[in-house]
């Protein structure tokens, strides 16, 4: 299934049915009177957030969504039918933006979660309800309320406890598949991730969601590479994992790269519970090793993790540290294994 984060579609819900101008007329019947019925509602527009999710790839197939009309009333104070609603089905954590691009209409961050987008018109009177002592034959209805019709974009992101952060190349997507089953394309060339990619990782018997996103690189946050498209989907994390590749030659400079690209970036992306760990340190001696982590912890003013994605070195311990820094109740703890049960034919 590809992926997609943002989605352009247009809304209308159902117009109100007409009321309806009748009269009672039957044999034997002395006294007939008006008895025309109301009109149905309009059906609304609701978007729900569902489980089973990730993606908005099934808004690239389908834009316009359109509710039913209300029916309109009849004699013998009948009401029309109302229309159906129709329901827009998105993923937890999708976002509700107006045509502007600008208003947040609804963020929708829980399962089960609704918002109305546009309320189906109400049904008009029939000439019964027009009845009075002064008035006893009203030969008027009113028309249904019309439809609402606007335009709307949906914007994902994801909702994971871990973000990963780095430059191109900086052993994200390896240390991904190498904590979890997830399987993102892994290749010695930058920007070989194009999308993020979720994975559920597990240590000490408790589990956790990490996202990986495409790498940063200098003015990702005006628009170059790939980062900035995917930079939301780490805002809703409780702790950011920065990989730093120690291959690089310049390691310091490529941290202080992405966190000014996080502070220009905006929002609380820079003030998140963050994490430095220098990657692939299987290829580096233990002087090596010391050296660079003495430097970045100069340059961060705090402790530096060593970690190799490939060979497992540190990889627990990095684990560890993340699990310390979300909080307890977004922990999946996992069910103690039962006790063998006796066999029984």
């Amino acid at each position: 299934m590809k992926f997609l984060d943002l989605a352009k579609v247009y809304i209308r819900s159902g117009a109100g049915g007409n009321g309806c101008v009748s009269f009672r007329k039957e044999k034997f019947v002395e006294f007939g009177g008006p008895d025309g019925g109301d009109g149905g509602h309009g059906g609304d527009v609701i978007a729900e957030a569902v489980e089973g999710l990730n993606t908005l790839i099934d808004f690239r197939y389908q834009q316009h969504f359109f509710a039913q009309n209300g029916q309109p009333g009849m004699g013998s104070s009948r009401t029309g039918a109302s229309g159906d609603d129709i329901i827009l089905r998105v993923p937890v954590g999708t976002e509700i933006i107006d045509e502007d691009e600008e208003t947040l209409i609804a963020d929708l961050t829980e399962v089960g979660q609704r918002i109305v987008l546009a309320k189906g018109g109400n049904g008009g009177w029939g000439n019964l309800h027009f009845k009075s002592a002064t008035n006893q034959a009203p030969r008027r209805a009113n028309p249904g309320q019309e439809a609402v019709e606007r335009t709307i974009w949906l914007r994902l992101k994801l909702i994971a406890d871990v973000g990963l952060l780095g430059m191109p190349n900086a052993g994200k997507s390896t240390f991904l598949a190498a904590t979890s089953n997830a399987r993102p394309k892994i290749a010695d060339y930058p920007f070989t991730t194009l999308v993020p990619n979720l994975g559920v990782v597990g240590v000490d018997n408790v589990e956790f969601v990490v996202a990986d996103i495409p790498g940063l690189i200098e003015g990702a946050s005006e628009g170059r590479g790939l980062g900035d498209m995917f930079l939301g989907h780490v805002e809703r994390c409780a702790v950011l994992l920065h990989l730093i590749d120690g291959t690089s030659g310049d390691p310091v400079n490529d941290m202080e790269t992405i966190i000014g690209e996080l502070e220009a970036y905006g929002g609380d992306l820079a003030d998140k519970p963050r994490i430095t760990v220098l990657n692939k340190i299987d290829t580096l001696d233990a002087e090596e090793r010391e050296f660079l982590k003495e430097e970045l912890e100069a340059a961060t003013g705090g402790p530096v993790m060593l970690m190799s994605g490939v060979s497992g070195e540190g990889v627990t311990d990095v684990l560890r540290a993340l699990r310390s820094k979300i909080d307890e109740n977004r922990l999946r703890h996992r069910a103690a294994p039962e006790e063998d049960a006796p066999w029984q034919p």
